[in-house]
C-alpha cells in the first residue's frame, strides 16, 4: 500500500517557519489622521484620543466630547461630558481632562449606559454597553471643544 507508507515524499514536511518580532505602532491621534487625509478640517483644540498622564498601559480614557442637545446646556453650568473608555475610573479622568486641556475639574460623573436591544429583520443583538463622563470645572474656567464642529 502505497498511498499511506511512502516515505519517498518528504517534501511536505517543512520546517516550521520562523516569526519575524511584531513592530511597534506609534499612537495616532484623530486629529492627526485628518490632516494626512487632506482635508482642510482644522481645530485648535488638542488631540482627543489619550491615555492618562503617569497611567501605565496604552488605556485611551478620553475617546471623544460628547456634542448633543443636552450636553451643550449643561455648559451653561460649567459642565463638559465626554465619552469614555469602560475601564476608566474617576482619577483617570480627572488626569486625562488635566493633561489634555490644561484645566483641573472639581468634580467628576461616571455614567453607566447599557446597550439596548435591536432588530433588524430576523435578526436581533444588542448594541455596545457605553460610559460616558460629566466634568464639572471651576466657575471662570472653560473647555473649547465646539470649535471645527
Amino acid at each position: 500500500m502505497a498511498l499511506f507508507g511512502n516515505k519517498k515524499n518528504t517534501e511536505d514536511k517543512k520546517k516550521p517557519a520562523v516569526k519575524a518580532p511584531a513592530k511597534k505602532v506609534a499612537a495616532v491621534s484623530m486629529q492627526d489622521l485628518y490632516n494626512e487625509s487632506g482635508s482642510t478640517v482644522k481645530t485648535a483644540a488638542t488631540p482627543i484620543l489619550s491615555s492618562a498622564a503617569g497611567q501605565s498601559g496604552s488605556v485611551q480614557v478620553l475617546l471623544k466630547p460628547v456634542i448633543t442637545e443636552k450636553a451643550t446646556n449643561l455648559t451653561a453650568e460649567n459642565k463638559y461630558v465626554f465619552a469614555v473608555s469602560p475601564e476608566a475610573n474617576k482619577i483617570s479622568v480627572a488626569k486625562a481632562v488635566k493633561a489634555i486641556y490644561g484645566v483641573t475639574p472639581i468634580k467628576v460623573n461616571l455614567i453607566n449606559i447599557s446597550g439596548k436591544k435591536v432588530a433588524r429583520g430576523r435578526v436581533r443583538g444588542v448594541r455596545s454597553d457605553r460610559r460616558k463622563a460629566i466634568v464639572t470645572l471651576k466657575a471662570g474656567e472653560a473647555i473649547k471643544i465646539y470649535e471645527g464642529v
